[in-house]
């Protein structure tokens, strides 16, 4: 989180708070000693670094195409400095749509491996016909698309999330509920639209064991019925979704996940700063895969799709 985009986020998204509990923005602004450190202690060789939540789709269309590219001209430098241990995603002007197939172009070019999206940038929806040409050139350049949550809006926030304390409220609409759901249903609208029978060669990630999408897809498979679509929902899953463990060292989530997609599907990650799994934390969860498939989890997925050379 480069401390000039901060500032111009500040007042405008509220879950940029969560960036500031404990040392979580000094270790945000880290791109070097500290994050490499945390990364030997935990036994990670090569880190693919985002920008973190909300990213730029809050701001304004002018500014959103700025800060997005200073964004991404950070991110470049630190794997141009360390590109033994970094690699990274571009975040992109979802405010500006025009301008954001442009820049995933721009940052692709300097050596992003991917970019990270959000579901919404004010009332437009990321299935929304304005981003075709986004996922078209995600598609031919082979750049995976990393669905993040996002803060619901405000009308959301209303109806379903408000109506505790402020904590209580930020949390319900973000890391507690809300952010799952907000990126399971924009996953869900992406199948719906034909997105992956327009672009069969795009590849989406989603985070914290799919967003609940995959803990539900023998209901979401009844949409595919409903909008017309060739395949089930669970087939463009496991063609098309890949899903991190965001930190989520659980057993009980990685055994369902196994049963309705394919351990080639699967990514490790810490989901650093906010989730803090030791080294004896990590050893003891990858012990659950078999062997072949603990190499898949851990390395030889994340080369594949992004194409890495490890």
């Amino acid at each position: 989180m480069p401390p000039e985009l901060a500032a111009a986020l500040d007042g405008r998204d509220e879950s940029l708070a969560l960036s500031r509990f404990g040392d979580h923005e000094q270790r945000l602004t880290d791109l070097g000693a500290g994050r490499l450190a945390t990364m030997d202690e935990q036994g990670i060789d090569v880190s693919i670094i985002a920008l973190t939540p909300p990213g730029t789709q809050a701001l304004p269309p002018d500014e959103a195409v700025r800060l997005s590219r200073a964004a991404n001209d950070v991110a470049s430098a630190a794997v141009a400095r360390r590109p033994d241990r970094f690699r990274a995603l571009s975040t992109l002007p979802l405010s500006a749509p025009d301008a954001a197939a442009d820049e995933l172009r721009r940052a692709a070019s300097l050596g992003h491996v991917g970019t990270m999206v959000y579901g919404h940038a004010g009332r437009l929806t990321l299935d929304d016909p304005a981003y075709d040409e986004l996922w078209a050139t995600a598609a031919r350049l082979r750049q995976p698309v990393f669905l993040h949550p996002q803060l619901p809006s405000d009308a959301t926030r209303d109806a379903l999330y408000r109506g505790f304390d402020a904590m209580t409220d930020l949390a319900l609409a973000t890391f507690g509920w809300g952010w799952h759901v907000g990126a399971a249903t924009a996953a869900l609208r992406l199948i719906l639209r034909g997105t992956f029978d327009r672009h069969p060669d795009l590849q989406l990630i989603l985070g914290h064991w799919g967003e609940l999408l995959l803990f539900w897809l023998d209901r979401a498979d009844g949409l595919a019925r409903a909008a017309g679509l060739p395949r089930t929902v669970s087939e463009y899953v496991r063609s098309n979704v890949y899903v991190t463990s965001s930190g989520m060292l659980d057993a009980a989530k990685l055994c369902h996940v196994l049963t309705v997609t394919t351990p080639d599907r699967l990514l490790f990650s810490t989901d650093y700063p906010f989730q803090h799994p030791t080294r004896d934390e990590i050893s003891a969860f990858l012990a659950v895969f078999p062997d072949h498939d603990r190499s898949l989890f851990t390395t030889r997925n994340a080369a594949t799709l992004f194409n890495l050379d490890l």
